[in-house]
């Protein structure tokens, strides 16, 4: 199996900004893991610098499914140490990545990624170690769910048997070559919100976080197929798309609100795509030309949820160099500084770190100084509140020295 990021990282990427379809430019050891330790949140006048850790497809860890439990907690432990020794503070561990989990849940399977397969029992909580050994380095552990993708192929028979999509599979969309739970249906929402509320009862995580994928990218000549749904739940709203933008903003919402009620020290954080809209769109929006707009092609209504309130802290993923005619760095960082001003909503910045040195990129990306020029912009603006690098794999191999050069020029004092 190919190894996969959010969005097939660099080629989906300039796909996507530049208005073409994705698909077709190229994804135990701790005793008491739900022992509560200390809060870890994030200290008053601390930068914050996170790195996401991905599971799906084993892109960063497990390096490939099938290991012995000891190699896997082995491996899990260098990357929080390499977290450490970059000199950051936070991991964003991806522990839902295709509608299963990383910890034994009474909602959905164990994922595929820890055995080889689905449903399979590793031997050993991932979750509870992940949490008790960033805190023992210091390290905040972000849960980062995927709210709505259930595989990344189309036959639900591959799924463990017991897999909710396989017990109901009117939940379940075919689309682009992948599996995705309808957000359109109410009990879809609420099972979504249950699974991944069992993670934050147990474990002593220091947040729940989403990814980029709501309603899923656009794939050219293909409908996602919520006929139904919408002829079920959608009256009163002048359209299919306002329709949908509501229901990822119940989800939106309401996870934040049974998060709080839940515990309210957990904090609620969402890295969506970085282009809301374009400002020929709206003029609202940034100055950009991007392919794929939130607002109207994922039907995510980003920049809502942070005048709403509904969540804490957001990390655009601005995954592009300064000067990029479609979406210049340069003109995002003030765009989502001005969104959040005022509102009490984080605001983080997704850094390309997996771009930084690969021959394929762009010449900004072969300058070992790009990602530090992306952090001195952010400087300049009080509204940013820290950066978090895609993804683990690149924080430990630093390909190019990218890294150690934003730790030379901007991490000197404490983590």
């Amino acid at each position: 199996m190919s190894r996969l990021s959010r969005r097939r990282l660099s080629v989906a990427l300039a796909a996507l900004v530049a208005g073409l379809p994705a698909a077709s430019a190229a994804a135990a050891s701790a005793a008491d893991p739900g022992a509560a330790g200390p809060r870890r949140g994030k200290a008053p006048g601390r930068d914050f610098r996170g790195m996401w850790l991905a599971t799906v497809a084993n892109r960063d860890w497990p390096s490939e499914p099938g290991l012995p439990a000891a190699r896997q907690r082995a491996e899990l432990r260098a990357l929080l140490d390499a977290a450490v020794g970059r000199r950051l503070n936070a991991v964003v561990l991806q522990v839902r990545p295709t509608a299963d989990a990383l910890w034994p849940s009474a909602h959905e399977p164990w994922a595929q990624y820890l055995t080889g397969t689905q449903g399979k029992d590793p031997g050993w909580d991932p979750l509870g170690t992940a949490v008790s050994e960033a805190h023992a380095r210091g390290l905040e552990l972000h849960a980062w769910f995927n709210p709505y993708r259930v595989a990344n192929h189309t036959d639900p028979a591959r799924l463990a048997a017991s897999h909710p999509a396989r017990v109901h599979p009117e939940w379940v969309v075919p689309y682009g070559g992948k599996l995705y739970y309808n957000p359109g249906l109410p009990e879809v929402r609420r099972f979504v919100q249950d699974a991944m509320l069992d993670a934050v009862a147990r474990y002593d995580i220091d947040a729940v976080h989403f990814d980029d994928y709501f309603y899923p990218y656009p794939v050219a000549g293909q409908d996602f197929d919520d006929d139904e749904a919408y002829a079920a739940h959608g009256a009163g709203f002048p359209d299919r798309a306002a329709w949908r933008r509501d229901n990822t903003d119940r989800l939106v919402r309401g996870t934040g609100e049974r998060v709080k009620a839940l515990k309210p020290e957990v904090r609620f954080g969402i890295s969506p795509f970085g282009i809301w809209r374009n400002s020929a769109t709206d003029p609202l929006g940034s100055d950009t030309a991007a392919g794929v707009q939130t607002y109207d092609d994922l039907h995510a209504d980003t920049r809502k949820w942070i005048k709403e309130g509904w969540i804490d802290y957001i990390v655009p993923q601005l995954y592009w160099h300064i000067g990029f005619a479609a979406a210049d760095y340069a003109a995002l960082v003030p765009w989502w500084s001005s969104v959040v001003r005022g509102t009490g909503v984080d605001l983080y910045l997704g850094e390309a770190l997996y771009r930084a040195g690969d021959p394929a990129q762009p010449a900004a990306w072969q300058d070992v100084a790009e990602l530090s020029r992306h952090v001195a912009l952010g400087a300049r603006h009080a509204e940013v509140g820290g950066h978090v690098y895609f993804s683990a794999r690149e924080v430990a191999a630093d390909r190019n020295g990218a890294l150690a050069r934003v730790i030379a020029d901007h991490y000197g004092g404490r983590r």
